[in-house]
């Protein structure tokens, strides 16, 4: 017998709230029961004590739901950019751009080259006059909807007087066994997704370069695995100095301690695919090599303390493509220990830091006068030591800054002497760097293991924030930029272990009104320092870089040693002239 009650519920009443009341008991079924006696007869009963008897009578319930399909959002970004240039412009060349807009402007007659005719180009005012009319009408559609509009400017959180603060979020260290210096640190150009570091013994003579079971790995670690590297760079020689190619990642390009300068290309092998040939390389360490501006994005420039700067072709490493000897006013040899190059300032200056503390600025274009090369102030202004960072500040690229001795210096290019100096820190200062985002922040490592952050815009006098790391000589640092926000920042010290901080919103966000106002500051330092040199001058011996100067001290010193002389020699004659009168 089966036993079955429908539940029935009108559609309407799907999902309204329960109501609970009582009612009264119904019988669906009634289930006759056997005597007895034919129970005897079928089968014998057995007694139980207690019995216990458990029975459903919730009925057997299904729910069904439905809903429309649903609606896939995805975002997709927009990136306008200037376009429109013929393929054999390149852009980042600044004369190749404005000869082509001088020629454009005129325009050009049709003429017939190798034996194909090329077009001629109308006037840029013919042009404008034609496509005039579809301009005006893009831009009154683009007034319509200001995709550019931004809501609630006034409203933006302002961060200026937030607290200056960092935080660890993770630590890269070096998997082999001899302890190496972190050299350099560089992020990858797409993203704060990798760094490459260069891992080298940079103590000289060391006595662990002599053995031959020196490691000579260098690695790309990827930031959010930080337990092992993601590449091992397998060298010739243990690597100074690392660099990502701007253009294409997968390249990157070495300066080894042996003098030789790599090219790797991570795609396929570890080891480098081609490298210079020893005879026509460096004679010390490279302690810098940038990629440089070029239609094909092959080229770079290195430097080392041997006094040289040489340009090379990683499609043809077996010798370099152009060579300068960085020397002063007196024809005495600088050896180079740092490097800044920027395309924005112009693709063929260059500034360099010297072992003699002193700041040279190489222009390629330029080589008629003393080979290119302009040698800043050699006199007060200079670095009591060597220099071991040198970079341009990223948004006001004619004002950089050196890291040396005690202290870090803003300079100009105009001017020969530092415009801006810090006080003098109680330790070492190892290397620095400016903030990608805020032209009045700057960086700078210590000996003592101290990150002090230094925010021009908000006080000159005091740093804004330290950050102690560890006991270790801090070495090396880098922000990132670009999609980092300058909120990423690597520091590397010389137990090879690279420590990755977040900074806060108060250091690695613009202010409204930094940008004119740290160039204001600069621009008054400037004039002030001219001034000062103008007063200077009057004072003093004229000179070209101080050379003539140095000679005005130098014959003056003779001179005096000649008068001296002459005492003596008097003195001497005094002295015979009187024993002879005694005897």
């Amino acid at each position: 017998m089966e036993i079955a009650y429908l539940y029935s519920k009108q559609r309407a009443r799907f999902g309204a709230p329960c109501h609970f009341e009582d009612v009264e008991p119904r019988i669906l079924e009634a289930i006759p029961s056997f005597p007895v006696e034919e129970c005897k007869e079928t089968a014998k009963p057995v007694l139980k004590n207690p019995v216990l008897l458990t029975l459903d009578t919730t009925p057997d319930m299904s729910a069904a739901s439905v809903r429309t399909a649903p609606i896939v959002l995805d975002d997709i970004g927009m990136m306008h950019t200037e376009g429109g240039w013929p393929n054999e412009i390149d852009t980042d060349d600044a004369d190749a751009v404005e000869r082509f807009r001088k020629k454009r402007e005129k325009g050009t007659k049709a003429k017939v080259q190798g034996g194909t005719t090329v077009p001629a180009l109308e006037p840029l005012g013919a042009s404008i006059k034609r496509l005039g009319p579809v301009v005006q009408l893009c831009v009154k559609q683009n007034n319509t909807i200001d995709i550019y509009e931004e809501y609630f400017s006034e409203f933006l959180p302002d961060h200026s007087s937030e607290p200056p603060s960092a935080k660890g979020l993770a630590v890269f260290r070096d998997p082999c066994d001899v302890r190496r210096t972190a050299s350099t640190i560089d992020w990858h150009p797409d993203g704060p997704s990798r760094i490459a570091v260069s891992y080298s013994i940079m103590r000289f003579q060391d006595p662990r370069l002599l053995s031959k079971a020196t490691p000579q790995k260098s690695y790309i670690w990827d930031v959010s695995k930080p337990n092992a590297p993601e590449t091992v760079l397998e060298p010739q020689s243990p690597l100074c100095c690392l660099r990502f190619n701007p253009k294409n990642p997968e390249l990157l390009v070495g300066g080894s301690y042996n003098g030789l300068v790599s090219f790797f290309d991570r795609r396929k092998d570890t080891k480098p695919r081609e490298a210079s040939v020893i005879e026509k390389s460096h004679h010390d360490p490279v302690f810098d090599v940038r990629w440089t501006q070029s239609k094909t994005g092959t080229t770079c420039a290195s430097c080392s303390t041997d006094g040289r700067m040489l340009w090379w072709d990683i499609r043809r490493l077996s010798e370099p493509t152009s060579s300068i000897e960085v020397r002063d006013g007196q024809n005495k040899k600088l050896g180079v220990s740092a490097m800044a190059y920027s395309a924005e300032a112009g693709p063929s200056k260059y500034l360099l830091g010297t072992e003699q503390g002193v700041v040279v600025n190489v222009n390629t274009r330029a080589k008629k006068h003393n080979n290119g090369v302009t040698v800043f102030s050699k006199g007060p202004g200079k670095h009591h030591a060597p220099i071991y960072a040198i970079e341009r500040n990223p948004i006001h690229s004619k004002f950089f800054m050196t890291v040396g001795d005690w202290t870090a210096r803003i300079w100009v290019e105009d001017l020969k002497t530092p415009i801006m100096t810090t006080k003098y820190h109680a330790s070492y200062l190892t290397s620095g760097c400016w903030s990608p985002t805020r032209p009045g922040v700057f960086f700078v490592t210590r000996a003592d293991g101290v990150v002090d952050v230094w925010d021009y815009f908000y006080r000159q006098n005091e740093v804004a924030y330290s950050h102690k790391l560890g006991d270790e000589a801090l070495s090396s640092i880098a922000v990132c930029g670009g999609s980092g926000g300058g909120r990423l920042v690597a520091v590397g010290d010389d137990a090879g272990t690279v420590s990755l901080l977040e900074l806060s919103e108060s250091l690695s966000q613009m202010q409204s009104n930094e940008k004119p106002a740290m160039l204001g500051m600069f621009d008054r330092e400037t004039k002030r320092e001219k001034n000062l040199n103008a007063l200077a001058k009057e004072t003093e011996p004229k000179g070209d870089d101080g050379v003539d100067a140095d000679m005005a001290d130098a014959s003056k010193e003779e001179e005096e040693e000649e008068e001296l002389m002459k005492v003596d020699a008097q003195f001497v004659e005094l002295i015979k002239d009187d024993g002879g009168d005694k005897a």
